[in-house]
Formats: C-alpha cells, structure tokens, sequence
C-alpha cells in the first residue's frame, strides 16, 4: 500500500483539497505553522543562528539574567536542551556564565555586549522573515493577525 504524507501532496491544485478540511481552522495554521517554521529556521541558519538562541538572547535582554531553569521557563526551552544551547551561545562570546552569589552550586547567565548585537542582527532578520511571511496582510492586518493568535494562545494555555 502507498501511503502519502502532506508534504508530499502537490500545492498545484493538482489535487484539490476538500471543502471541509479548508475550512478548519487547525489544518490552516498547521499548514502556515510547516511554512514558518522552515522560512525562519532557514533564515536564522543564514544569520548562523537558531530559533533557541533567539529566545534565550531575547529573555536575557529583556527580563535581565537568570538561572538555567529560570531560562528555561521563559523560553519554553526543556531544561535538558538548554546546557547545550548555553554552551553555544558560550562558545561564540553571546553569554556568560557566572557562579550565583546566593547558591554557588547553579550558573547565572547573562548576555554579553556580543550577544546584544547579535541580537540586534537577529531581529532585523526575523523582522525581514516576517515580513516575507506576512507579505499578503497589510500593516493594519498584521496587527490583528497578532493579535487574534495571541488571544488564542492565551485563551488555550490559561493566560487569558
């Protein structure tokens, strides 16, 4: 028996999609979902950088430094990835890591002056990636587009 996957599908109207599967909602963003995810992890690989470098440098610079575990949970990175995402970020002078005053046996990592331009570069990558994706919206749609995702996600995760 032949079995197609839905990357194997042809996007040509070669095959028409039913009715009811174009219609749900869940099936379009799965589709947009494929799409960003390969549009950012191939741009961010150009910028030689990943999407979890991104979020660990965007918590340090915004919320200031923190521990591995702290990191952790803001960036939704499982605690198990994160030693090896630090050690990244560490080997190209983006962090550093520091013995915790209160509990010499946990690191506090804090970006470094590197990282925060890196950073910088990175959100003009993102911006123009985005860009790219949001491309049909007008400014005014983005926005709301946003928005509606954000409430969504909130409404589902019990942040609302």
């Amino acid at each position: 028996m032949i079995r197609a996957e839905a990357a194997d599908l042809p996007d040509d109207g070669a095959l028409k999609t039913p009715d009811r599967l174009s219609r749900r909602a869940s099936r379009l963003l799965s589709q947009l979902t494929t799409r960003s995810d390969r549009l950012i992890t191939e741009g961010l690989a150009l910028a030689d950088a990943r999407k979890w470098h991104y979020a660990v440098l965007a918590s340090l610079q915004e919320h200031g430094p923190a521990s591995q575990a702290e990191l952790s949970r803001r960036s939704g990175i499982y605690r198990s990835d994160m030693v090896g995402v630090l050690n990244e970020l560490a080997e190209r002078d983006l962090v550093e890591r520091a013995p915790d005053p209160d509990d010499r046996r946990r690191n506090i990592i804090t970006i470094s002056a590197r990282g925060r331009i890196h950073l910088r570069r990175l959100d003009k990558v993102l911006d123009d990636l985005h860009d790219e994706l949001l491309a049909p919206l007008s400014p005014a749609e983005r926005d709301q587009f946003v928005q509606v995702l954000t409430r969504l996600l909130d409404h589902h995760t019990g942040t609302a």
